[in-house]
C-alpha cells in the first residue's frame, strides 16, 4: 500500500513540476541548460578516466616491449650457444608475450574509439541549439583550459607516436 501512496505522490509532484515549467518557460530553459552542463561534466570525467587508462595501457605496452626485446636477445644467445631446448622455451615465452602485446594493442585501440565517441558526443552537446554557454571543457573557458587541451592533445600525439614506433619495431 505504501508503494501506491509513493507512486501517487510522485505523479502529483511530476504534474506540479510540469505545470510550473509550462507557466515559467525560462525555468525550463535553465533546467535544460543545467542538464546539458551536467551531461558535459559526466562526459569530461569519463574522458579523463579513458585518458588515465590509455596512459596505463601505454606504460604497460612499453614495459612489455622492453621485456620482449630482452627475451629475444636471450633466444639469440641461447641459439648462439647451441642450447636449442632453452632457446625453444625462450621463444615460446616471447610468443606468449607477443600475444599479450596484441591483446593490449587491441584494448588501447578500443580506448581510443571510446574516447573519440565521447568527443563526438561532447561536440554534439556544444552544437545544440540554444546552448549559448559551451559545456565545461571547451576552449571558451579560457587560456588555462586551452593549455589543458594542448597538453591533452600532446599526450595523445606522444602516445600515438610511441605506438607507431612499437609497431615498426614489432614489424622488423
Amino acid at each position: 500500500m505504501s508503494a501506491s501512496w509513493f507512486e501517487e505522490l510522485e505523479a502529483r509532484l511530476e504534474q506540479q513540476l510540469e505545470a510550473f515549467l509550462r507557466t515559467n518557460p525560462q525555468q525550463q530553459s535553465l533546467l535544460d541548460r543545467e542538464e546539458l552542463q551536467e551531461r558535459a561534466r559526466r562526459l569530461g570525467r569519463r574522458e579523463l578516466q579513458l585518458q588515465q587508462q590509455a596512459i596505463e595501457q601505454r606504460n604497460q605496452l612499453l614495459a612489455l616491449a622492453q621485456e620482449i626485446a630482452t627475451w629475444q636477445q636471450r633466444v639469440e644467445r641461447a641459439q648462439g650457444a647451441g642450447a636449442k631446448e632453452l632457446a625453444g622455451k625462450a621463444q615460446a615465452h616471447v610468443d606468449q608475450l607477443m600475444g599479450q602485446g596484441r591483446d593490449r594493442w587491441k584494448a588501447l585501440a578500443e580506448l581510443g574509439e571510446d574516447f573519440q565517441r565521447l568527443q563526438r558526443e561532447r561536440d554534439d552537446l556544444a552544437a545544440r541549439p540554444g546552448n549559448a554557454n559551451p559545456p565545461p571543457g571547451t576552449p571558451a573557458e579560457g587560456s588555462a583550459q586551452g593549455a589543458a587541451d594542448l597538453d591533452e592533445a600532446w599526450a595523445t600525439f606522444e602516445t600515438q607516436q610511441d605506438l607507431e614506433q612499437l609497431k615498426r619495431k614489432r614489424g622488423s
